[in-house]
């Protein structure tokens, strides 16, 4: 018996010793460095969603970082795939992992967890947070970080947090800082309620607080209250060729026209349509598109007067309108949702074209809509679609079901849960299919085009 014992230890311990020297004679994993990518002809890009780094909009796929990444791709002449992680500590195990070749978004560099395993590359930016107030008088915003004593300053649990209550004790004491533990409510809401005046102040990061600026442009992001951070994009170490091929494009095109346009589409360029008033009360006209409003609402199904809200919403009656996000025309179309309601190439400038595709596709969204019984109703989630796209809306939809809301009634109800999808908490609930969404937009669209239809029944006859 006790030889058996003896025998069996001795077979366990040499196949445990064969096993560690197996696992220690593991052959490498094999190279994925530029040859291979561009061999493969994809460059799998990791990133983050947000509103500077990869979004759905109106589903075409957006973001800052997501454009600079699908022109880094085309320089090496291969075709851009995404992959979106949950947080940063995702997006390092799937880069580490093999199951993507690039990390696009802002990635810390001072962090020392992954000196060793990284290489940063490509699109660097510095970063810094800062105080979100609105414009006034030099006498009455803050204009340095002492000035912050007395002023009451909201802001989310995490890194802002942090930043502020070390701050307030560097100066002694005397900033009133208030925690918003309210899982609703995002950090680009609160910047959203300092535009508004309903709170006096936050803190965000630049990149965030400049692109909430295009749809706020009352308000005052110049002062930093924190240093700066470098941050980059970055492959694994042993990716040397694809990490060179980066820089040298980021080298190359960081002054290029296009690269720059993609900075200013973002960050500068104004999100807000100004709009003019009704064309003439006493003739009946709301706009110089009223017959084409008319030919072609039956296709809709809609009141003339209702697609005339909606491209006074979209254009101001501007057929040569281009927005931000490349949606062009009276009715605002997406290249590809224009392509794919039949526009001929090249028409998109053409009034009549415009409204003839537009109401196709309203039509379209309609049948896509049908479990939303009530006619009426269903135009709410029409007009949703039409500003966020299918995806957004159906998410909005799903967290209400899940959640206690009723999914088929707009005001009060699904129209919470898209404003919602630019919270972590409920973009990434595993009822959701397309990620994060800046709702406000949407939020106020159905409500705006809604109430400028009312006023057009009151003022212009049928």
């Amino acid at each position: 018996m006790k030889k058996t014992l003896l025998l069996a230890l001795a077979i366990a311990a040499l196949m445990a010793s064969a096993g560690c020297q197996s696992r220690r004679e593991a052959p490498p994993r094999p190279a994925h460095d530029l040859e291979q990518i561009q061999d493969s002809g994809k460059l799998t890009v990791l990133t983050l969603y947000g509103s500077t780094s990869y979004f759905l909009y109106r589903g075409e796929p957006m973001g800052y970082q997501y454009e600079l990444a699908q022109q880094f791709a085309q320089s090496i002449g291969v075709a851009l795939e995404v992959k979106v992680a949950a947080d940063t500590d995702e997006l390092i195990r799937k880069l580490l992992n093999g199951e993507g070749d690039l990390i696009a978004c802002n990635l810390p560099v001072n962090n020392l967890r992954w000196k060793d395993s990284l290489a940063y590359c490509g699109e660097e930016t510095i970063t810094h947070q800062v105080l979100v107030q609105r414009r006034a008088s030099k006498k009455e915003r803050a204009n340095d970080v002492t000035q912050l004593i007395g002023k009451d300053i909201y802001t989310k649990p995490g890194k802002h947090l942090e930043r502020l209550t070390h701050l307030d004790r560097e100066l002694g004491g005397g900033i009133r800082i208030h925690a918003v533990n309210n899982d609703s409510t995002t950090e680009e809401d609160l910047i959203t309620q300092v535009a508004q005046g309903k709170i006096p102040c936050t803190v965000a990061d630049d990149d965030v607080a400049r692109l909430n600026r295009t749809y706020y442009p009352n308000l005052n992001i110049s002062l930093a209250v924190s240093f700066d951070q470098r941050a980059s994009w970055a492959v694994r170490k042993d990716c040397p060729h694809l990490a060179e091929a980066a820089d040298r494009w980021h080298r190359t095109n960081a002054s290029r026209p296009a690269y720059q346009e993609t900075a200013r589409r973002y960050f500068e360029r104004s999100k807000v349509v100004s709009h003019g008033s009704i064309l003439s009360e006493s003739e009946g006209k709301i706009s110089h598109y009223d017959n084409l409003f008319r030919k072609y609402a039956p296709q809709a199904g809609w009141d003339w007067r209702l697609i005339a809200a909606l491209a006074y919403t979209e254009s101001n009656f501007n057929p040569d309108a281009v927005s931000w996000a490349g949606a062009r025309g009276l009715m605002q179309l997406m290249p590809r949702t224009a392509k794919a309601m039949g526009m001929p190439e090249g028409m998109d400038a053409d009034p009549e074209e415009s409204v003839k595709a537009a109401t196709r596709y309203i039509a379209q969204m309609d049948r896509s809509l049908r479990m939303v019984e009530d006619e009426d109703e269903r135009i709410n989630f029409v007009l949703a679609a039409y500003n966020a796209g299918l995806g957004h809306v159906y998410d909005a939809m799903a967290l209400a079901g899940k959640y206690g809301a009723d999914p088929h009634v707009w005001h009060g109800n699904v129209e919470r849960f898209i404003l919602l999808k630019s919270d972590k908490a409920y973009y990434a609930d595993p009822v959701c299919r397309n990620g994060y969404f800046r709702g406000t937009e949407t939020f106020n669209f159905v409500r705006d085009i809604r109430a400028r239809h009312a006023y057009y029944v009151r003022k212009i006859k049928q």
